[in-house]
């Protein structure tokens, strides 16, 4: 049964790692997964960052050249319609790798940070839109590493954009989860916390997932297939 997203005050899709990975964007838990294949501890932490930042940087740039390799798929542009069409509908976002901006979808919560951004502790964030390496690796202002802007292993979460997302759900009523198994914590509060809203709640995901109890429907399709067939 098709969903007319006009019955419907607020949507909020909720997206993970499962979406981009149909474009070929590696996922990061599991078999085949980023992690499974390489330590966080030598890449993707403070301190790694701290104990050779050049070593970090690269295997970012080397993530970046790859997610460039990637286009966007039919999925990413229904959501990109579905907004175009629909001023309630708002999208929340665990991924870094920025494929859905490139299809045109306004992202109103950004997680964990972009890879397409870098930052300086002392002097805040600055868009790197260059294509595969980052434009600059030191702070032009203090010499300072820039290190990517994204939330890594062992770092706080961004409280002022989880709250923002926090805010999205809990105002909502339809609440879609596309390509995430929803319980890594703390972004895995965010299905209670649409339930509790009273929000009607769809997982879209070709697999089940640990939090797939918590939905009142469960579309075991690709995101492609689903976003481009089940919404009107």
């Amino acid at each position: 049964m098709k969903i007319s997203i006009a019955d419907y005050a607020s949507v909020v899709f909720f997206t993970g790692a499962g979406l981009s990975a149909e474009s070929g964007v590696p996922t990061y838990r599991g078999a085949g997964g980023i992690w499974s294949q390489y330590r966080y501890e030598d890449y993707a932490c403070q301190r790694a960052f701290d104990r050779d930042p050049q070593r970090v940087i690269d295997f970012h740039q080397l993530r970046r050249a790859s997610v460039l390799g990637c286009t966007p798929h039919a999925g990413h542009f229904a959501l990109a319609a579905l907004q175009a069409k629909y001023p309630q509908v708002q999208v929340v976002t665990q991924n870094i790798d920025g494929m859905l901006q490139r299809a045109r979808v306004r992202v109103d919560a950004e997680l964990h940070g972009s890879m397409w951004r870098q930052r300086c502790e002392q002097h805040g964030v600055r868009d790197d839109l260059a294509a595969g390496a980052y434009a600059r690796h030191k702070c032009e202002h203090c010499g300072a590493w820039l290190r990517p802007d994204i939330t890594w292993f062992e770092d706080p979460v961004d409280e002022v954009v989880f709250a923002r997302a926090g805010e999205l759900i809990a105002g909502c009523d339809l609440f879609v989860a596309v390509g995430t198994s929803a319980v890594v914590y703390p972004a895995a509060a965010f299905v209670p916390l649409a339930r509790r809203a009273g929000a009607q709640l769809i997982e879209i995901n070709p697999e089940t997932t640990e939090a797939s109890a918590m939905f009142d429907r469960c579309v075991a399709l690709p995101a492609s297939a689903a976003l481009t067939t089940l919404f009107l």
